[in-house]
């Protein structure tokens, strides 16, 4: 079966983001080891399975030194078949993209870089922990040009504490004054179980200072707007790219195709499978070293495909294919649809069910309406 891809997670950060809830650690020490379990589980799993594209996650990728990564890629591609045009990304963090980083960079085969700039207020980076400073992403940007990555995402954020309608759009026209190729903007979420949340508990004035549902929306609209404006394709949710460089990793996920998740805490998906990781870093190496990979992993039946085509297909630009549900499953979706379309929240062509721009704002509600129920 042809995969579209291979992530890699690498969970290390040297420090903590209060809102973040992927799995990391700060136990750098464990970086060669962790490294030698991830090639172990590549030989394990992958067995010269066709791949497109590479992307190595985390935590943050950049906090391994280049050895490191060439050693990653080095099993990646002696236990697949890595396509020559292959994308493959790098998740770097602004202030690790030091001229030595790019240089040693410019020597793997990576081709794609995305960055988590969330916001180029000086203030606001401090008060979520972030390592590096507004300056530190326009620098990190040039050397990378400099050394010929012409693939560079961003990622943002919006809906900080007190954060106004003029101060994101400020966020919007530094992004775009960096002309990359690919950018995400995500609404800060608050999840159980972050320091963020736990912040929000105990702070009267964290949880007045929030933004309502309609500035968020407010945001959101801007965003659209501006980039859109300013030649970017708006193809997912949250996603927006110049014509020609969508993120090919991030696509096959919205797709339903297949993949292979290595490291900690990753997940795997076939179709009939998914596979996920014992998410803890210790019980991960120490399984791997023994030749046991542990993970869990749930059968996917009828049922649970059409729900998880709902879930992932209706965030994108396309939407979900209709011809592609099996007759019970389309004839489900499109009763249950048919209110949204009537409201002006879903559109079809007859072969193709997607949101609307109106529908964008009431995406999760819609979905819910879709997925099917027992």
């Amino acid at each position: 079966m042809k995969m579209a891809g291979l992530y890699i997670h690498i969970p290390f950060c040297r420090s903590r983001c209060i809102y973040c809830g992927f799995y990391s650690t700060t136990g750098l020490e464990l970086r060669q080891r962790y490294v030698e379990a991830v090639c172990k589980e590549i030989s394990m799993v992958c067995k010269d399975t066709p791949i497109r594209t590479i992307y190595l996650g985390g935590g943050t990728p950049s906090q391994l030194t280049i050895p490191q990564l060439q050693q990653i890629l080095n099993a990646a591609y002696i236990y697949n078949k890595v396509e020559t045009d292959a994308e493959i990304t790098i998740e770097c963090n602004p202030d690790d993209v030091t001229k030595d980083f790019v240089e040693g960079l410019s020597q793997l085969p990576f081709n794609r870089v995305s960055m988590g700039a969330q916001t180029f207020c000086d203030k606001r980076l401090g008060f979520i922990q972030r390592r590096h400073n507004s300056s530190q992403v326009f620098g990190a940007v040039e050397r990378l040009r400099d050394t010929g990555i012409r693939n560079i995402s961003i990622d943002l954020m919006y809906g900080f504490p007190g954060e106004t309608i003029s101060e994101w759009e400020k966020d919007i026209n530094d992004a775009l004054s960096l002309e990359v190729e690919h950018l995400s903007a995500y609404c800060l979420m608050i999840e159980e179980g972050t320091p963020l949340y736990e912040l929000r508990m105990k702070s009267d004035e964290l949880r007045r200072s929030l933004p309502d549902e309609e500035l968020e929306r407010q945001m959101y609209e801007l965003l659209i707007d501006r980039l859109t404006s300013a030649g970017y394709e708006h193809y997912e949710i949250s996603n927006f790219a110049k014509p020609g460089f969508r993120s090919r990793h991030n696509s096959s996920y919205w797709d339903g195709t297949p993949y292979i998740g290595i490291g900690a805490a990753a997940h795997s998906y076939d179709i009939r499978s998914r596979i996920w990781n014992v998410a803890d870093i210790k019980q991960y190496m120490e399984g791997i070293e023994k030749g046991n990979r542990i993970f869990e992993e749930e059968l996917i039946d009828e049922n649970t495909h059409y729900n998880d085509t709902v879930t992932v297909a209706l965030r994108t630009q396309e939407g979900i294919c209709l011809d592609d549900l099996s007759e019970r499953h389309r004839d489900y979706c499109l009763k249950n649809a048919r209110r949204f379309i009537a409201d002006g929240l879903l559109h079809t062509n007859g072969h193709q069910l997607a949101l609307t721009r109106q529908g964008l704002f009431v995406s999760d509600m819609i979905m819910s309406e879709l997925v099917w129920v027992d």
